[in-house]
C-alpha cells in the first residue's frame, strides 16, 4: 500500500512548507552543471503543485530564494533568476485555479522577473483551490526586522503603545499574515536545519526532514511526510493527557 493510500483525508494539514534543497548535489552526482538540477526541481515543482491539489493541502510555501543565495556566484544566481522567469507559467495557475503569493525583500529581485511575478499574482488573485507562496529573497530575520521597523514607527508615530505589542500584532507585521502557520515543514536532501526560513511561523510546526534531494522528491515522497505528520501528536505546550481530554 502507498503511502498516498495510506493518508487520512479528513487530517491533511492545511499548510505545508517545503525547503527544497539538494538540487546541486543531485546534479554534481550525475557530473552536471549546478542548473540541470536547479531545472530538474522546477520539474518537481509542477508536479507536487499538482499532487498538493489532489491530496488537499490547501496553502503551499516554498523556500523558493533566500536572502543568503544572493552571496552564490553571479552566474549562478542569474540563471536562478532566468529559470523562475522562464517557468513561471501563468496559464498553469490559471488552468488549475491556483493563486500565488510572494513575500521576500522583493526590492533585490531584477525588474524584469518582478514584473512577470507581479503579472501572475494579479491574474491569479481570485483563485482558493490552492494557494502558492513564493518565498522569493526571502529570511526570517529580514522579515521580524522589518517587522519590528513596521511596529516601531507605529509607536513613535503615536499610532500605538509600546506595552500594547503582543505576539498577534508581530505576526500581523509579517509577511505571512494572510496565512496560518504551517502544521508541516519539509526538508528535502538531507540536511536538519530551518535555515532562516519561517522562524517565528515555526513554533509548534511538525518539522520533516527528508534525505532524498528535491529533483527527485515526488508525489509519494510528499504523502510520506503527511502521513508522518498525521502519525504526530500536536501538543501546543500540553500534556498528551489534556490533549486526549480536549479532543473527547
Amino acid at each position: 500500500m502507498t503511502y498516498q493510500e495510506r493518508l487520512d483525508k479528513d487530517r491533511i494539514p492545511n499548510h505545508v512548507a517545503i525547503i527544497m534543497d539538494g538540487n546541486g548535489r543531485w546534479a554534481k552526482e550525475r557530473g552536471l552543471e549546478r542548473t540541470a538540477g536547479h531545472a530538474k526541481g522546477v520539474e518537481v515543482l509542477r508536479n507536487l503543485l499538482l499532487g498538493g491539489i489532489k491530496i488537499g493541502i490547501r496553502y503551499l510555501t516554498l523556500y523558493t530564494f533566500s536572502t543568503e543565495n544572493w552571496n552564490r556566484p553571479d552566474e549562478e544566481v542569474y540563471n536562478l533568476m532566468q529559470l523562475l522567469f522562464d517557468n513561471l507559467e501563468e496559464e498553469m495557475f490559471i488552468r488549475n485555479e491556483t493563486r500565488l503569493h510572494v513575500i521576500g525583500d522583493t526590492s533585490k529581485i531584477p525588474s524584469w522577473v518582478m514584473e512577470k511575478v507581479n503579472h501572475c499574482v494579479e491574474n491569479t488573485k481570485h483563485f482558493d483551490r490552492l494557494h502558492l507562496v513564493m518565498a522569493l529573497s526571502y529570511s526570517s530575520r529580514w522579515e521580524i526586522t522589518d517587522a519590528v521597523r513596521t511596529i516601531s514607527k507605529k509607536v513613535a508615530n503615536g499610532e500605538i503603545k509600546a506595552e500594547d505589542i503582543n505576539e498577534d500584532m508581530i505576526s500581523q507585521a509579517l509577511s505571512t499574515n494572510f496565512v496560518a502557520d504551517p502544521e508541516l515543514m519539509i526538508r528535502t536532501g538531507g540536511e536538519i536545519r530551518l535555515s532562516n526560513f519561517l522562524l517565528w511561523q515555526s513554533a509548534y510546526t511538525e518539522l520533516y526532514f527528508s534525505d532524498t534531494y528535491w529533483p527527485d522528491f515526488n508525489l509519494e515522497e510528499l504523502c510520506k511526510a503527511v502521513y508522518y505528520y498525521q502519525h504526530r501528536e500536536r501538543r501546543f505546550g500540553l500534556t498528551g493527557e489534556q490533549v486526549e481530554q480536549s479532543i473527547k
